[in-house]
Protein backbone atom coordinates (compact mmCIF):
# COMPACT_ATOMS: atom_id res chain seq x y z
CA UNK A 1 0.00 0.00 0.00
CA UNK A 2 1.34 3.40 -0.95
CA UNK A 3 1.60 5.74 1.36
CA UNK A 4 0.22 9.45 1.66
CA UNK A 5 3.25 11.71 1.38
CA UNK A 6 3.49 14.36 4.33
CA UNK A 7 3.18 17.99 3.90
CA UNK A 8 5.17 20.47 6.10
CA UNK A 9 2.15 22.18 8.52
CA UNK A 10 -0.49 19.90 8.11
CA UNK A 11 -2.82 18.44 10.71
CA UNK A 12 -2.88 14.61 12.25
CA UNK A 13 -4.64 13.14 14.85
CA UNK A 14 -2.50 11.19 16.71
CA UNK A 15 -2.25 9.17 19.64
CA UNK A 16 0.91 9.42 21.54
CA UNK A 17 2.40 5.76 22.77
CA UNK A 18 5.48 6.35 24.13
CA UNK A 19 8.33 9.15 25.47
CA UNK A 20 11.91 9.19 23.23
CA UNK A 21 14.88 9.41 25.21
CA UNK A 22 14.72 13.50 24.33
CA UNK A 23 11.35 13.43 26.33
CA UNK A 24 8.98 14.01 23.40
CA UNK A 25 6.09 11.88 23.24
CA UNK A 26 5.98 9.11 20.43
CA UNK A 27 2.98 8.59 18.32
CA UNK A 28 2.41 6.55 15.03
CA UNK A 29 0.65 7.94 11.99
CA UNK A 30 0.15 5.79 8.71
CA UNK A 31 3.17 3.83 10.03
CA UNK A 32 5.35 6.58 10.56
CA UNK A 33 6.91 7.74 13.76
CA UNK A 34 6.08 11.55 15.05
CA UNK A 35 7.83 12.92 17.68
CA UNK A 36 5.50 15.59 19.54
CA UNK A 37 6.72 17.55 23.14
CA UNK A 38 4.65 18.27 25.64
CA UNK A 39 2.36 15.24 25.64
CA UNK A 40 2.26 12.13 27.61
CA UNK A 41 1.28 8.64 26.42
CA UNK A 42 -1.83 8.15 25.96
CA UNK A 43 -2.49 11.21 24.69
CA UNK A 44 -4.79 11.82 21.72
CA UNK A 45 -3.88 14.84 20.36
CA UNK A 46 -4.26 16.96 16.90
CA UNK A 47 -0.51 17.89 15.72
CA UNK A 48 0.73 20.22 13.37
CA UNK A 49 3.97 18.83 11.17
CA UNK A 50 6.81 21.21 11.28
CA UNK A 51 9.90 19.35 10.04
CA UNK A 52 9.06 16.58 8.04
CA UNK A 53 11.45 13.38 7.30
CA UNK A 54 10.75 9.99 4.99
CA UNK A 55 10.16 8.05 7.65
CA UNK A 56 9.33 10.32 10.41
CA UNK A 57 8.24 13.50 11.24
CA UNK A 58 8.62 16.31 14.50
CA UNK A 59 5.22 17.77 15.15
CA UNK A 60 3.81 20.71 17.55
CA UNK A 61 0.82 20.35 19.68
CA UNK A 62 -2.17 22.07 18.23
CA UNK A 63 -4.98 20.79 20.20
CA UNK A 64 -4.96 18.21 22.91
CA UNK A 65 -8.08 15.87 22.46
CA UNK A 66 -8.02 13.60 25.52
CA UNK A 67 -5.73 14.18 28.20
CA UNK A 68 -3.88 10.93 29.10
CA UNK A 69 -3.92 9.80 32.98
CA UNK A 70 -0.69 10.39 33.43
CA UNK A 71 -0.83 14.54 32.25
CA UNK A 72 -0.88 16.74 35.14
CA UNK A 73 -1.23 20.58 35.54
CA UNK A 74 2.44 21.71 35.39
CA UNK A 75 4.00 23.55 38.69
CA UNK A 76 5.69 26.36 36.80
CA UNK A 77 3.33 28.97 34.87
CA UNK A 78 6.07 28.88 31.74
CA UNK A 79 6.82 25.40 31.53
CA UNK A 80 5.62 25.29 28.32
CA UNK A 81 8.25 27.54 27.03
CA UNK A 82 10.82 27.52 29.13
CA UNK A 83 14.10 24.73 27.79
CA UNK A 84 14.95 24.13 31.51
CA UNK A 85 12.16 20.80 31.45
CA UNK A 86 10.60 18.42 29.51
CA UNK A 87 8.56 16.87 31.91
CA UNK A 88 6.48 19.26 34.52
CA UNK A 89 3.08 18.15 32.56
CA UNK A 90 3.99 14.35 33.48
CA UNK A 91 3.03 12.94 36.98
CA UNK A 92 6.23 12.18 38.90
CA UNK A 93 5.21 8.38 39.03
CA UNK A 94 5.20 7.58 35.44
CA UNK A 95 8.21 9.63 34.40
CA UNK A 96 10.15 7.25 36.86
CA UNK A 97 8.70 4.44 35.05
CA UNK A 98 9.61 6.03 31.13
CA UNK A 99 13.16 6.31 32.80
CA UNK A 100 13.35 2.51 33.70
CA UNK A 101 11.98 2.40 30.42
CA UNK A 102 14.47 4.20 28.30
CA UNK A 103 17.60 2.71 30.07
CA UNK A 104 16.05 -0.90 28.96
CA UNK A 105 15.51 -0.09 25.98
CA UNK A 106 19.05 1.54 25.40
CA UNK A 107 20.61 -1.93 26.93
CA UNK A 108 17.87 -3.97 24.58
CA UNK A 109 18.66 -1.91 21.02
CA UNK A 110 22.26 -1.17 21.53
CA UNK A 111 23.60 -3.02 23.90
CA UNK A 112 22.09 -6.07 22.64
CA UNK A 113 20.91 -7.33 26.25
CA UNK A 114 17.54 -9.52 25.99
CA UNK A 115 16.33 -9.24 29.28
CA UNK A 116 18.87 -6.71 30.77
CA UNK A 117 18.84 -6.56 34.85
CA UNK A 118 17.48 -3.13 35.30
CA UNK A 119 16.15 -2.31 38.85
CA UNK A 120 13.63 0.52 39.66
CA UNK A 121 14.49 4.10 39.32
CA UNK A 122 15.99 5.00 42.47
CA UNK A 123 14.65 8.64 43.23
CA UNK A 124 15.05 10.79 46.51
CA UNK A 125 12.01 12.37 47.97
CA UNK A 126 10.89 15.57 46.51
CA UNK A 127 10.73 15.94 42.55
CA UNK A 128 10.85 19.92 42.73
CA UNK A 129 13.21 22.34 44.86
CA UNK A 130 16.25 19.88 44.43
CA UNK A 131 19.12 21.53 42.02
CA UNK A 132 21.72 23.10 43.95
CA UNK A 133 23.10 24.59 40.93
CA UNK A 134 21.42 26.90 38.08
CA UNK A 135 23.26 28.93 35.50
CA UNK A 136 21.22 31.17 33.71
CA UNK A 137 22.12 32.95 29.94
CA UNK A 138 21.57 36.74 30.74
CA UNK A 139 19.56 38.71 28.20
CA UNK A 140 17.95 42.01 27.67
CA UNK A 141 14.09 42.62 26.83
CA UNK A 142 13.07 44.58 24.34
CA UNK A 143 12.43 47.40 26.62
CA UNK A 144 15.87 46.92 27.72
CA UNK A 145 15.35 45.15 31.21
CA UNK A 146 17.91 42.82 32.17
CA UNK A 147 16.73 39.09 32.14
CA UNK A 148 17.95 35.89 33.28
CA UNK A 149 15.93 32.48 32.60
CA UNK A 150 16.37 29.60 30.08
CA UNK A 151 15.98 29.57 26.44
CA UNK A 152 12.73 28.44 24.92
CA UNK A 153 12.19 25.49 24.07
CA UNK A 154 14.18 24.80 19.92
CA UNK A 155 15.37 28.06 20.25
CA UNK A 156 17.29 31.45 21.60
CA UNK A 157 14.97 33.21 22.75
CA UNK A 158 15.22 34.06 26.48
CA UNK A 159 12.71 32.94 28.74
CA UNK A 160 12.50 35.41 32.07
CA UNK A 161 12.41 34.11 35.40
CA UNK A 162 12.11 35.41 38.56
CA UNK A 163 11.91 31.97 40.70
CA UNK A 164 12.28 28.14 39.47
CA UNK A 165 10.12 25.47 41.19
CA UNK A 166 12.93 22.76 40.43
CA UNK A 167 16.27 24.47 41.81
CA UNK A 168 16.79 25.11 45.84
CA UNK A 169 14.03 27.90 46.76
CA UNK A 170 16.81 29.30 49.03
CA UNK A 171 18.28 30.47 45.25
CA UNK A 172 14.83 32.46 44.30
CA UNK A 173 15.71 35.64 46.02
CA UNK A 174 19.38 36.31 44.24
CA UNK A 175 17.88 34.88 41.35
CA UNK A 176 15.52 37.66 41.09
CA UNK A 177 17.34 40.77 42.90
CA UNK A 178 20.84 40.19 41.10
CA UNK A 179 19.18 40.80 37.32
CA UNK A 180 18.40 44.39 39.21
CA UNK A 181 21.34 44.99 40.36
CA UNK A 182 23.33 44.14 36.81
CA UNK A 183 21.16 46.85 35.47
CA UNK A 184 21.62 49.64 38.16
CA UNK A 185 25.11 48.67 37.14
CA UNK A 186 24.73 49.52 33.90
CA UNK A 187 27.23 46.73 32.61
CA UNK A 188 26.18 45.37 28.96
CA UNK A 189 24.45 41.97 28.52
CA UNK A 190 26.69 39.71 26.17
CA UNK A 191 25.62 39.62 22.33
CA UNK A 192 25.93 36.06 21.10
CA UNK A 193 25.26 37.24 17.72
CA UNK A 194 28.01 40.27 17.32
CA UNK A 195 30.38 38.92 20.30
CA UNK A 196 29.95 41.96 22.04
CA UNK A 197 29.21 43.17 25.58
CA UNK A 198 30.05 42.17 29.42
CA UNK A 199 28.30 39.66 31.35
CA UNK A 200 27.22 36.24 30.02
CA UNK A 201 25.91 34.41 32.90
CA UNK A 202 24.91 34.28 36.19
CA UNK A 203 25.39 30.76 38.46
CA UNK A 204 24.35 30.19 41.24
CA UNK A 205 25.13 27.33 43.75
CA UNK A 206 23.87 26.06 47.41
CA UNK A 207 25.19 23.49 49.53
CA UNK A 208 22.27 21.76 50.51
CA UNK A 209 23.13 20.57 53.73
CA UNK A 210 25.19 23.91 54.81
CA UNK A 211 22.72 26.36 52.83
CA UNK A 212 25.77 28.27 51.45
CA UNK A 213 25.77 29.93 48.60
CA UNK A 214 28.10 30.85 45.55
CA UNK A 215 27.33 33.65 42.97
CA UNK A 216 29.02 33.41 40.16
CA UNK A 217 29.02 36.05 36.49
CA UNK A 218 30.50 34.67 33.85
CA UNK A 219 31.63 37.55 31.93
CA UNK A 220 33.56 38.37 28.46
CA UNK A 221 36.57 40.25 30.70
CA UNK A 222 38.00 41.09 33.97
CA UNK A 223 36.73 44.55 33.27
CA UNK A 224 33.86 44.87 35.20
CA UNK A 225 33.52 48.38 36.85
CA UNK A 226 32.31 48.16 40.26
CA UNK A 227 32.36 44.61 40.81
CA UNK A 228 33.87 44.62 44.27
CA UNK A 229 31.69 47.14 46.08
CA UNK A 230 28.99 45.63 44.40
CA UNK A 231 30.31 41.88 45.52
CA UNK A 232 30.34 43.67 49.00
CA UNK A 233 26.45 44.41 48.96
CA UNK A 234 25.77 41.16 47.34
CA UNK A 235 27.42 39.64 51.13
CA UNK A 236 26.00 41.72 53.37
CA UNK A 237 21.91 41.33 52.00
CA UNK A 238 22.42 37.91 51.53
CA UNK A 239 23.46 36.21 55.05
CA UNK A 240 24.15 32.35 53.13
CA UNK A 241 26.19 33.93 50.50
CA UNK A 242 30.01 33.04 51.63
CA UNK A 243 31.40 34.12 48.12
CA UNK A 244 31.66 36.13 44.88
CA UNK A 245 33.66 35.23 41.53
CA UNK A 246 33.99 35.96 37.98
CA UNK A 247 34.58 33.43 35.51
CA UNK A 248 36.39 34.31 32.57
CA UNK A 249 34.91 33.11 29.11
CA UNK A 250 36.04 35.18 25.83
CA UNK A 251 35.50 32.64 23.43
CA UNK A 252 32.98 32.33 21.01
CA UNK A 253 31.39 29.50 22.33
CA UNK A 254 28.04 27.85 23.70
CA UNK A 255 30.20 26.82 26.32
CA UNK A 256 29.01 28.26 29.84
CA UNK A 257 32.56 28.45 31.62
CA UNK A 258 35.53 29.61 30.69
CA UNK A 259 39.24 28.33 32.60
CA UNK A 260 40.00 30.89 34.88
CA UNK A 261 37.47 31.69 37.97
CA UNK A 262 38.53 35.16 40.05
CA UNK A 263 37.06 35.07 43.73
CA UNK A 264 35.69 39.03 44.13
CA UNK A 265 34.65 38.76 47.92
CA UNK A 266 34.41 36.34 50.48
CA UNK A 267 35.85 33.07 49.81
CA UNK A 268 36.51 30.22 46.55
CA UNK A 269 33.98 27.49 47.36
CA UNK A 270 31.26 26.77 49.52
CA UNK A 271 31.14 23.53 51.83
CA UNK A 272 29.12 20.81 51.70
CA UNK A 273 27.80 17.50 53.38
CA UNK A 274 28.02 14.56 51.36
CA UNK A 275 28.05 10.94 52.93
CA UNK A 276 29.09 11.89 56.58
CA UNK A 277 31.97 13.65 54.56
CA UNK A 278 32.46 17.56 54.13
CA UNK A 279 33.61 18.69 50.28
CA UNK A 280 35.03 22.29 49.14
CA UNK A 281 32.72 23.08 45.88
CA UNK A 282 33.84 25.56 43.70
CA UNK A 283 31.91 27.15 41.07
CA UNK A 284 32.96 25.74 38.13
CA UNK A 285 33.34 21.88 39.91
CA UNK A 286 31.53 19.03 38.90
CA UNK A 287 29.17 18.01 41.44
CA UNK A 288 25.97 16.07 41.19
CA UNK A 289 22.90 18.62 40.97
CA UNK A 290 20.84 16.68 43.57
CA UNK A 291 23.06 15.98 46.53
CA UNK A 292 20.32 13.57 47.98
CA UNK A 293 19.99 11.20 45.17
CA UNK A 294 23.61 11.03 44.49
CA UNK A 295 24.08 9.99 47.71
CA UNK A 296 21.14 6.70 47.81
CA UNK A 297 23.12 5.84 44.42
CA UNK A 298 26.67 5.70 46.15
CA UNK A 299 24.41 3.67 49.17
CA UNK A 300 23.63 1.03 46.47
CA UNK A 301 27.51 1.36 45.27
CA UNK A 302 28.52 0.16 48.71
CA UNK A 303 26.29 -2.10 49.61
CA UNK A 304 26.48 -3.80 45.80
CA UNK A 305 30.21 -4.13 46.40
CA UNK A 306 30.31 -4.69 50.19
CA UNK A 307 33.62 -4.16 50.44
CA UNK A 308 35.54 -6.02 53.44
CA UNK A 309 38.62 -3.35 53.50
CA UNK A 310 41.43 -5.58 51.78
CA UNK A 311 40.47 -4.25 48.18
CA UNK A 312 42.33 -1.76 46.03
CA UNK A 313 39.98 0.73 44.18
CA UNK A 314 40.61 2.50 41.10
CA UNK A 315 38.23 5.69 40.47
CA UNK A 316 38.56 6.49 37.06
CA UNK A 317 36.97 10.24 36.23
CA UNK A 318 37.20 10.94 40.07
CA UNK A 319 36.52 14.58 39.64
CA UNK A 320 36.91 16.56 42.92
CA UNK A 321 36.84 12.52 44.68
CA UNK A 322 32.94 12.62 44.71
CA UNK A 323 32.68 9.22 44.66
CA UNK A 324 36.32 8.00 45.91
CA UNK A 325 36.38 9.03 49.24
CA UNK A 326 33.40 7.71 50.82
CA UNK A 327 34.65 4.31 48.79
CA UNK A 328 38.28 5.13 50.04
CA UNK A 329 37.10 4.74 53.85
CA UNK A 330 35.64 1.11 52.69
CA UNK A 331 38.80 -0.52 50.91
CA UNK A 332 42.40 -0.93 51.40
CA UNK A 333 43.56 1.79 48.77
CA UNK A 334 41.84 4.17 46.28
CA UNK A 335 43.27 5.58 43.19
CA UNK A 336 41.57 8.76 41.82
CA UNK A 337 42.25 9.15 37.77
CA UNK A 338 41.00 12.92 36.61
CA UNK A 339 41.76 15.03 33.77
CA UNK A 340 41.32 18.02 35.10
CA UNK A 341 44.37 19.18 37.71
CA UNK A 342 42.02 22.07 39.41
CA UNK A 343 39.63 18.49 39.90
CA UNK A 344 42.85 16.81 41.35
CA UNK A 345 43.60 19.73 43.80
CA UNK A 346 40.28 19.96 44.96
CA UNK A 347 40.42 16.05 45.26
CA UNK A 348 43.44 16.28 47.60
CA UNK A 349 42.60 18.77 49.77
CA UNK A 350 39.08 16.92 50.51
CA UNK A 351 41.10 14.26 51.37
CA UNK A 352 42.48 15.75 53.74
CA UNK A 353 40.06 17.69 55.37
CA UNK A 354 38.65 14.55 56.22
CA UNK A 355 41.84 12.68 56.93
CA UNK A 356 41.17 9.83 54.56
CA UNK A 357 45.24 8.78 53.99
CA UNK A 358 44.93 5.90 51.87
CA UNK A 359 43.72 7.72 48.72
CA UNK A 360 46.44 9.28 46.08
CA UNK A 361 45.05 11.01 43.01
CA UNK A 362 46.79 11.12 39.29
CA UNK A 363 46.18 14.20 36.71
CA UNK A 364 45.73 13.20 33.47
CA UNK A 365 43.76 10.97 30.51
CA UNK A 366 42.39 7.64 31.74
CA UNK A 367 42.45 6.37 28.37
CA UNK A 368 46.90 6.98 28.98
CA UNK A 369 46.40 6.35 32.96
CA UNK A 370 44.64 3.44 33.14
CA UNK A 371 46.75 0.97 30.86
CA UNK A 372 50.12 1.97 33.00
CA UNK A 373 48.74 1.78 36.79
CA UNK A 374 50.57 -1.66 36.61
CA UNK A 375 48.12 -2.93 39.33
CA UNK A 376 44.76 -5.27 38.98
CA UNK A 377 42.40 -3.29 41.40
CA UNK A 378 39.27 -5.07 42.59
CA UNK A 379 37.17 -2.80 41.21
CA UNK A 380 37.20 -0.43 39.35
CA UNK A 381 34.46 2.37 39.00
CA UNK A 382 34.01 4.35 35.98
CA UNK A 383 32.16 7.07 35.80
CA UNK A 384 32.95 9.42 32.57
CA UNK A 385 31.20 12.05 30.66
CA UNK A 386 28.50 11.95 28.62
CA UNK A 387 30.42 10.72 25.52
CA UNK A 388 31.36 7.03 27.79
CA UNK A 389 34.30 5.54 27.84
CA UNK A 390 37.17 5.86 25.11
CA UNK A 391 38.18 2.55 23.44
CA UNK A 392 41.49 2.46 25.05
CA UNK A 393 39.68 2.41 28.36
CA UNK A 394 37.79 -0.31 27.64
CA UNK A 395 40.04 -2.19 25.40
CA UNK A 396 42.83 -2.05 29.00
CA UNK A 397 39.81 -3.35 31.11
CA UNK A 398 39.19 -6.41 29.05
CA UNK A 399 42.81 -7.21 29.19
CA UNK A 400 43.69 -6.25 32.78
CA UNK A 401 40.30 -7.76 33.83
CA UNK A 402 39.45 -6.46 37.04
CA UNK A 403 37.18 -8.60 38.67
CA UNK A 404 34.39 -6.05 39.36
CA UNK A 405 33.69 -2.85 37.38
CA UNK A 406 30.71 -0.46 38.03
CA UNK A 407 30.03 2.08 35.14
CA UNK A 408 28.25 5.36 36.23
CA UNK A 409 26.80 6.63 33.29
CA UNK A 410 24.82 10.08 32.65
CA UNK A 411 23.71 8.88 29.21
CA UNK A 412 22.49 5.33 28.46
CA UNK A 413 23.09 5.14 24.92
CA UNK A 414 26.51 5.36 25.53
CA UNK A 415 26.60 3.14 28.73
CA UNK A 416 24.87 0.45 26.29
CA UNK A 417 27.34 0.39 23.64
CA UNK A 418 30.00 0.43 26.14
CA UNK A 419 28.23 -2.65 28.44
CA UNK A 420 28.57 -4.32 24.78
CA UNK A 421 32.05 -4.30 24.68
CA UNK A 422 32.85 -5.30 27.93
CA UNK A 423 30.30 -8.67 27.81
CA UNK A 424 31.06 -9.61 24.46
CA UNK A 425 32.44 -13.08 23.94
CA UNK A 426 31.31 -13.61 28.08
CA UNK A 427 33.92 -12.03 29.18
CA UNK A 428 31.90 -9.70 31.43
CA UNK A 429 28.23 -10.56 33.21
CA UNK A 430 25.92 -7.48 33.71
CA UNK A 431 24.69 -8.20 37.17
CA UNK A 432 22.68 -5.09 37.99
CA UNK A 433 21.44 -2.13 36.68
CA UNK A 434 20.34 0.94 38.80
CA UNK A 435 19.04 3.38 37.50
CA UNK A 436 18.95 7.35 39.65
CA UNK A 437 17.16 10.00 38.96
CA UNK A 438 19.51 12.99 39.17
CA UNK A 439 17.25 14.83 36.90
CA UNK A 440 13.30 15.22 37.81
CA UNK A 441 10.82 16.72 35.76
CA UNK A 442 13.74 16.43 32.54
CA UNK A 443 14.07 13.38 30.18
CA UNK A 444 17.96 12.78 31.73
CA UNK A 445 18.05 9.49 33.83
CA UNK A 446 21.69 8.03 35.35
CA UNK A 447 22.34 4.84 36.03
CA UNK A 448 25.04 2.21 38.00
CA UNK A 449 26.14 -0.72 35.98
CA UNK A 450 27.32 -3.54 37.40
CA UNK A 451 29.55 -6.07 35.82
CA UNK A 452 31.35 -9.26 36.71
CA UNK A 453 34.08 -11.14 35.62
CA UNK A 454 31.83 -14.13 34.17
CA UNK A 455 34.40 -17.37 35.54
CA UNK A 456 33.87 -16.00 39.41
CA UNK A 457 31.66 -16.84 42.02
CA UNK A 458 30.31 -15.01 44.75
CA UNK A 459 32.57 -17.25 46.68
CA UNK A 460 35.24 -15.51 45.29
CA UNK A 461 37.70 -13.61 47.20
CA UNK A 462 36.91 -10.50 45.34
CA UNK A 463 33.45 -9.96 46.77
Amino acid sequence: MTKTAWQQGELLEVTIADLSDTGDGVGRFDERVVFVPDTVPDDRVIVRLVHVKPKYAHGQLKQLLQASPHRIRPNCIVADKCGGCQWQHINYEYQLKAKQNQVIQALQRIGNFSAPPVDPVLSADSSLGYRNKATYPLGISATGQVQAGYYQKGSHQLVNLNQCPVQDPRLNPLLAEVKQDIQKQGWKIYDEQRHQGQVRHLSLRIGRRTGEILLTLVVKDWNLPGIEKQAQEWLQRYPQLVGVSLNRNSDRTNTIFGTQTRCIAGVAYLREKFAGLEFQVRPDTFFQVYTETAELLLQVIQSELNFQGHEVLIDAYCGIGTLTLPLAKQVRQATGLELQPEAVQQAILNAQCNEIKNVTFQVGAVEKLLPQMGIIPNVVLLDPPRKGCDRTVIESLMKSKPPRIVYVSCKVATLARDLKLLCQDGLYTLTRVQPADFFPQTSHVEAAAFLVLSHLSKGSEFF
